[in-house]
């Protein structure tokens, strides 16, 4: 079994797609409509081939209530370093180490307001 993608819906897929590409270095790898022409679903992948679907459906916005789903985890050289230097829409969380995970970590809010948490080994 592996995770295929995570589905995110956001307001704008190519707003989030470039987020994405140009603050986390992901790739756009494949987009679709559905045949009623109603939402559009743009892929991203990492350096490993796994995907977040960002779905845009046309006259929506997703909610804010944040019971949707948790966070994206996103692994990253430098937690403080990619903190300072990305355009994010939001702290959720400063950097800061997690020594029980064997981590350093800090969340982050992508364009729609989706946490996304990076993390680097400790």
């Amino acid at each position: 079994m592996e995770i295929l993608h995570t589905c995110l819906n956001v307001e704008d897929a190519d707003r989030t797609a470039d987020w994405y590409v140009e603050q986390l270095g992901f790739e756009r790898s494949w987009e679709f409509t559905t045949e009623d022409g109603d939402t559009r679903n743009v892929y991203v992948a990492d350096d490993a081939g796994v995907e977040f679907q960002l779905s845009d459906t046309d006259g929506e916005t997703p909610s804010d209530d944040g019971d949707r789903y948790d966070h994206v985890a996103v692994g990253v050289d430098d937690v403080d370093e990619t903190f300072e230097a990305i355009d994010h829409h939001g702290v959720v969380k400063e950097p800061g180490d997690q020594p029980a995970a064997g981590a350093r970590t800090a969340f982050v809010k992508d364009p729609d307001g989706h946490a996304v948490e990076l993390i680097e080994p400790l």
